[in-house]
């Protein structure tokens, strides 16, 4: 991944050099495990427990010769010993080093994420419980559908998020596992007992059974997982973007004193935070498809699977982190223009309350039908310039053999929206009280 969207916590945990150093960690935790079997000597594990990562210079000097990056570690790692190096790497094959370390990074990528995605939680409760009866316009296929609240929508997005940090999470558990079961799994050169003893110092579970490696729909999945993770925050952006269209402008992402919004208008102040995370959302995609691919190697193993994940799983990691933070960031400084908000709801008279007054019809008796093309026709009448639903509807004749003026206005009243708001976030434990009911303000909110 590119700097610009890695945070450097991720990359320094993707790093080359941090890999040599988990390589490390690995060969000795098998080495101390054989000293415990009594397969080294105990003098021999000591030394070797005391031996630094080689240079990643000197792996890529010796890789340049080998043509193979983990065999070049080994040699490079043996050079601080004399005849005890000979006990590094015994029994191994090279999958157990590098599945093993592969598990430790992810477990430490997740740590990362889980905590981002924490944040982001934070961030999003904390809008969502501020603007809990700020009242707007839902849209459903971009058009005005029925009133919301603001506090409302983001409490959605909060429960995609939760359900995505919960998916992820079991899918970490499934790829963090390590094997030190030899060159087909069978543990056929270094025993069962010392996969337990070198995992257990490296707090890792075993995986139950593999081939020379793990398998790869872990790996699979766990991106997959990423990429969901993904697409819920593209939602969330996509939300905000639309929102702060020139012709809606009910949020504004957060903009700099001294930012440009284009280098030829300075009038522009686009979404590019936003705009970003969504764009990110479609490498993620491309990512988990990757890593399906690989699930399907030959037999007891080929290395197809390797490039990919060399790529895969550090850019994905990465991705999804600095897609976390940038959300964070901008819903932490968002701009939320409550003006503009009551502005759109109310336009056209109240017009998308029209189900309201359909539903006052249906209950005094009228067929639906009737009811359904009577309001339809004051509402065509008041989506134009000017238009003013509300007071077409108190001048109807046809709608008032059948309601009254009250009964008109009390039916378009917008508190009628707000009442199960409460019972929502009451749901997702944003709210104290019983989630079984649902309050109605009593108050009447103004058109």
């Amino acid at each position: 991944m590119i700097e610009r969207y890695a945070p450097q916590e991720l990359r320094e945990l993707w790093s080359d050099e941090n890999r040599i150093r988990l390589w490390t960690e690995v060969e000795k935790a098998v080495c101390a495990a054989r000293a415990r079997t009594g397969e080294v000597p105990q003098e021999v594990a000591r030394l070797i427990a005391a031996v630094r990562p080689p240079t990643l210079e000197r792996v890529r000097e010796l890789e340049a010769e080998q043509g193979h990056d983990l065999a070049a570690f080994v040699a490079a790692l043996q050079e601080q010993l004399g005849p005890e190096g000979g006990y590094l790497h015994l029994g191994l094959t090279s999958q157990d080093v590098v599945d093993t370390t592969l598990a430790l990074q992810v477990r430490a990528a997740h740590a990362f994420l889980d905590d981002a995605m924490e944040g982001l939680g934070t961030a999003i409760s904390d809008l969502a419980e501020r603007h809990l009866h700020t009242p707007m316009i839902g849209r459903t296929h971009g058009m005005h559908a029925e009133p919301v609240t603001f506090g409302f929508v983001l409490a959605n997005h909060l429960d995609e998020l939760r359900r995505s940090r919960t998916r992820l999470d079991a899918a970490a558990a499934e790829v963090v596992v390590g094997k030190i079961s030899g060159t087909v799994g069978t543990h056929a050169t270094v025993s069962a007992e010392v996969e337990a003893l070198a995992l257990g110092q490296l707090r890792l579970p075993a995986a139950e059974i593999t081939t020379q490696v793990v398998a790869r729909d872990r790996h699979a999945s766990y991106l997959c997982a990423l990429a969901l993770a993904g697409g819920v925050c593209e939602r969330l952006a996509t939300n905000l973007r639309h929102l702060q269209r020139t012709e809606v402008g009910e949020v504004r992402e957060p903009f700099g004193r001294r930012q440009k919004g284009s280098s030829a208008m300075p009038h522009k102040r686009n979404p590019v935070r936003l705009e970003q995370v969504c764009g990110l959302s479609r490498i993620l995609r491309g990512l988990a498809l990757a890593g399906m691919e690989d699930i399907a190697l030959w037999h007891e193993r080929d290395i197809s699977h390797s490039s990919v994940e060399r790529i895969a799983l550090p850019d994905a990691t990465m991705a999804l982190g600095h897609m976390l933070r940038v959300l964070t960031e901008v819903l932490a400084g968002l701009e939320v223009d409550t003006d503009a908000m009551a502005e759109n709801l109310h336009r056209r008279g109240g017009l998308a309350r029209s189900q309201l007054l359909l539903l006052a019809l249906v209950r005094k008796g009228i067929p639906r039908e009737e009811a359904y093309r009577l309001v339809q026709g004051l509402a065509h009448q008041a989506d134009r310039p000017g238009g003013d639903f509300l007071n077409l509807c108190l001048a109807s004749t046809d709608l008032l053999r059948h309601l009254t003026a009250a009964e008109i206005e009390a039916a378009l009243d917008l508190a009628h929206y707000q009442g199960g708001v409460d019972h929502s976030f009451r749901l997702l434990g944003l709210l104290a009280g019983d989630p079984t009911t649902t309050r109605v303000p009593a108050e009447r909110v103004d058109r």
